[in-house]
């Protein structure tokens, strides 16, 4: 969002610091491109009002379809100065504790004194921002609405034109007359609403005049003028609200919803004047979000309902607005507040809470269901317990930490099949069941029960997502009307029973087609045919696994995006987390490099994909955690949905560590209907879990494959898994984070090392185990970005950072250990090399180069993933380390115990040893000590937030590890 946030009148005179890891990204649309009203189509305003930005790492080449030019020559044909390479999140903590006066400087400071600050917010911001003339746009309206423009954004203007209405935008002095329009609206706008008392005296001259009554509506800075107008006072914030992710409740209905803001004043609730009412509250602070007068048609908020950037979850109060002109208009009065609930009311259906619940686990470890659902049902449990419910869990698999002593009340070590869980419910009696932390193992046995009437003979409920919506999902064919329903889109499929049908439902949709099994687990049987042949023996091997098969349209070579999506039974909805697979769709997303933040979509995508998101699982009626996959045209804004996991998975246990959002724990409290904004935010301790984490970092998900164990095995990667586990990195650039996560999956490798492999374009075309260092030798030998785009299909912005990498590898080749210099060092640590893989370039030793560093004072520093990027001070002990800052968020006290974690899953080395690791930490805490513990699997318990005093999540490497000693200074280390 930051060509809109930067063409936004109310970051006037301001300078924008913004903390999301991917500026720059998608470069700038064109500034030309207008719409049928002369509105220019992807800004906000004709200019950029900010005074300058502020970023820790900017794109310098933009490769989105819709990019004109890079947002350094946008800003640099603006005049506008840009800062980068600033740890943002070090500025944001010192802002949070009162925003500051500030300017850049280019080049050294000059030796005589610098002029003394002066303060925007003495000035008349908003008579600068607004317009000197009378604006009409869409003349032909059905209704006449007379926009006061304090700073008014282009998208506010879309709002009315796209419902039909006339718009009068006038200067923000100009004195309204009731019999020129139907409706008034005041817009939002930068600095003190103190200064604009003549927009105040024009409103109460409208309000006094009880003859002429007429709708009124504001926002953001209208919010708080049409406030000061009834009577209520402002007052200036420490450090106000700004972001895309500010949760607000509505007073009567309390439901909450996900807004875009920017300001740093607010309305003081206890000077509220007889007759009006709060509308709206921030669910963090607790400050006033909006009034709404009980009778007249006044009402006014404070976040922005038309968005860009932001959600768009609350755009229906234009509709309210606009109907109540129209009521207005034909002589018919309404009450605006009754209109507001009637839209917003909400019947949930909640089940009696249970005194016991039986949970399913996932059983033996396989392809594609591993420990992560150990995490995901070990955190439902501890939900349970906390809600005073006594738990009974079936698992099978003894080297889980879920099945430990300490967790569940009773554990059963049985099957998870029908049979088995019917002689348990009939032993214990459990009134609830929990079907969705124990994977597709536990999903298609509880299909079972239900179907054989089970649950209803023992009164069991099932809690959390109905199973009907669990059918409707996993049914391909259900799933495809119930999609088409709503006016979204699947690729065009078919599902069949029979390889006869397969070949002729191949033909209607035509060849290249992708067949899978229905309800079967991580892409078993699926794969691509391009003929008859192809998918002949694709058809026997998956009508083997299931009874349904699926024909899809293939899409390879589209971008694969995901939501993790939440909704509570009163019908909150938040995302979580989205994710990008750096892969192109034909790889099955657990066979493929994933990052998250996306980095390559606009706001725009971003925003459509995530409205598409919470339509669909409202549509379904999913209470508590879903995962939707779409697959994203790379030159346009059509889209289809892949499918969607009406359960925890592979996918959330990511979600979970890279937002640090602790999804199967909340997922578990909303089974038993508590309300998303009740439940407290685990990490901060002080905001609601009612939110969408803000990432100040790069997380890079890579999976590990074990194929040179099996002989003759292939080593092609496609949509069925073959990956025995995955690592997480995280790091304030994606190089950094990239580089970290191909360590973290094997030991022996350097980074993004360009003499693993030789280039091989079949390897390069057809992906394999490999695939990415080819790539890197491939762009050693002078391929080029677009040569690679053609090959792999895999988008040029990360084609360009993969090509940042190598290129710094030869830099470093050129040098050696003489002629190495403290910036060269440095910028390779920025860059996500280790010492090993530096010494390997200028033909040194790891310990030779960790030496030189120290000389340097190059060493790293410890951050935090609070879910808040520093906007709200947090008690996480969840941290990471990067070369890209400045300082640490933490102090270091020493006297801590350090255990260090088992890594990746491999064959022969997998949940038995987080097993290991808890039971360490949790003896550990019994005896009194404090404990680190330093781990990178997501997958895993031993990386929750609770299980440890500090959690590292980072590279178990000698180089690392005793980073890590030197700073923490622990009092012992326990490997094994």
């Amino acid at each position: 969002g930051y060509p809109e946030s930067l063409t936004d009148p109310s970051y006037h005179a301001q300078l924008l610091v913004l903390t999301y890891p991917l500026i720059g990204n998608y470069g700038v649309p064109d500034e030309n491109d207008r719409d049928e009203h002369g509105i220019s189509r992807w800004f906000e305003s004709d200019r950029i009002w900010a005074a300058g930005l502020i970023v820790g790492e900017v794109s310098k080449r933009a490769y989105h379809w819709r990019a004109k030019c890079s947002i350094g020559a946008w800003l640099a044909q603006h005049r506008v100065p840009g800062i980068c390479d600033i740890d943002t999140r070090a500025l944001t903590c010192r802002l949070r504790e009162g925003i500051t006066l500030g300017k850049i400087i280019q080049g050294l400071p000059p030796s005589t004194p610098l002029p003394p600050f002066t303060d925007p917010n003495l000035r008349n911001l908003v008579a600068e921002v607004s317009i000197k003339q009378p604006r009409v746009f869409n003349k032909n309206g059905e209704i006449t609405i007379l926009a006061i423009d304090c700073g008014s954004k282009y998208n506010q203007i879309r709002c009315f034109i796209k419902r039909n209405a006339k718009v009068v935008l006038v200067p923000w002095d100009y004195k309204p007359n009731p019999n020129e329009y139907d409706g008034l609206f005041i817009s939002n706008g930068p600095g003190d609403p103190e200064i604009c008392k003549k927009v105040v005296e024009n409103l109460q001259f409208v309000m006094k005049n009880q003859n002429i009554v007429k709708p009124i509506f504001g926002i953001c800075l209208g919010h708080q003028l049409l406030s000061t107008a009834a009577g209520c006072k402002t007052y200036k914030t420490k450090y106000g609200n700004r972001g895309h992710n500010l949760p607000c409740t509505h007073s009567s209905t309390g439901r909450c919803f996900m807004t875009s803001q920017n300001h740093g004043y607010a309305v003081d609730t206890d000077s509220l004047p007889e007759g009006w009412k709060v509308l709206f509250t921030n669910e963090n602070d607790k400050t006033n979000e909006g009034i709404i007068h009980k009778s007249a048609p006044y009402f006014s908020v404070q976040f922005h309902p038309e968005h860009t950037a932001g959600p768009t979850d609350l755009e229906f109060l234009f509709d309210i607005f606009v109907d109540a002109v129209k009521s207005y208009k034909n002589n018919v009065n309404c009450v605006i507040d009754e209109m507001i609930n009637e839209k917003l009311k909400f019947i949930p259906t909640i089940h009696d809470r249970p005194k016991k619940v039986l949970i399913l686990g996932s059983g033996g470890l396989s392809i594609g269901q591993a420990g992560e659902f150990d995490y995901s049902g070990s955190q439902g449990v501890k939900a349970m317990q906390e809600e005073k419910i006594l738990t009974v869990l079936i698992n099978p698999n003894i080297a889980t930490v879920q099945t430990s002593k300490g967790l569940a009340d009773k554990v059963y070590f049985l099957p998870i099949t029908p049979e088995y869980v019917e002689q348990v419910i009939k032993a214990e009696r459990p009134t609830g069941i929990l079907l969705t932390f124990g994977g597709q193992t536990a999903l298609n046995c509880g299909v079972e029960l239900q179907k054989s009437k089970i649950f209803e003979k023992y009164n069991v409920s099932v809690l959390g997502t109905p199973i009907q919506s669990i059918v409707d999902t996993e049914d391909r064919k259900i799933f495809a009307e119930k999609i088409n329903a709503i006016g979204e889109k699947v690729a065009p499929s078919a599902a069949v029973t029979s390889v006869e049908e397969a070949l002729e439902a191949a033909l209607q949709i035509g060849y290249p087609v992708m067949a899978r099994s229905a309800f079967s687990l991580g892409g078993l049987g699926s794969g691509f045919a391009n003929n008859e042949d192809e998918l002949k023996t694709l058809a026997h091997q998956a009508l083997s696994h299931s009874d349904q098969l699926v024909i899809d349209k293939s899409l390879k070579g589209w971008k694969e995006v995901e939501y993790e999506v939440v909704r509570d039974a009163y019908d909150n909805c938040i995302t979580v987390c989205n994710m990008e697979n750096v892969d192109p769709l034909g790889i099955h997303t657990g066979e493929s490099i994933v990052v998250a933040p996306s980095q390559t979509l606009s706001n725009r995508e971003y925003y459509m994909l995530r409205n598409t998101a919470i339509k669909v699982i409202r549509h379904f009626g999913i209470v508590g955690e879903c995962n939707i996959q779409y697959a994203l045209n790379p030159n346009s804004e059509e889209f289809y949905i892949i499918e969607v996991n009406a359960r925890l998975s592979r996918s959330s246990a990511l979600a979970s560590k890279a937002t640090g959002y602790p999804l199967a724990y909340v997922a578990a409290k909303l089974a038993l209907g508590i309300s998303l904004p009740v439940i407290k935010n685990s990490v901060t301790g002080v905001t609601t879990a009612c939110f969408e984490p803000s990432l100040d970092y790069c997380v890079v998900k890579i999976p590990r494959w074990d194929l040179a164990k099996f002989n003759k095995v292939s080593t092609k990667i496609g949509s069925s898994m073959k990956s025995v586990g995955e690592v997480m990195s995280i790091g304030r650039t994606f190089e950094e984070a990239f580089q970290k996560a191909l360590r973290m999956v094997d030991e022996n490798v350097n980074g993004f090392d360009p003499n693993i492999k030789k280039v091989n374009e079949n390897e390069l075309k057809e992906p394999t185990d490999k695939r990415m260092f080819v790539l890197a030798a491939a762009l050693k030998n002078g391929f080029s970005v677009e040569k690679l785009y053609e090959l792999t299909k895999i988008d040029k912005w990360f084609l360009e950072k993969f090509k940042n990498i190598i290129d710094y590898y030869k830099t470093l080749e050129k040098l050696d250990s003489g002629t190495i210099t403290s910036d060269i060092l440095k910028q390779a640590k920025k860059m996500g090399f280790s010492d090993k893989q530096i010494a390997s370039a200028i033909k040194s030793t790891e310990v030779a180069i960790r030496k030189l560093r120290e000389e340097f004072k190059i060493t790293p520093f410890v951050k935090q993933i609070d879910t808040v990027a520093a906007e709200w001070p947090a008690t996480t002990n969840y941290l990471y380390l990067t070369y890209n800052g400045s300082t640490h968020d933490i102090e270091f006290p020493g006297e801590f115990v350090m255990v260090l974690g088992s890594g990746v899953y491999r064959i022969g080395s997998s949940v038995e040893f987080d097993w290991c690791a808890v039971g360490c930490l949790r003896e550990l805490r019994n005896q009194g000590k404090k404990t680190i513990m330093i781990n990178y699997n997501p997958e895993t318990v031993s990386t929750d937030y609770d299980m440890s005093d500090r959690l590292y999540f980072e590279e178990i490497s000698f180089e690392v590890v005793m980073d890590i000693y030197d700073i923490e200074r622990p009092s012992g280390v326990i490997l094994s």
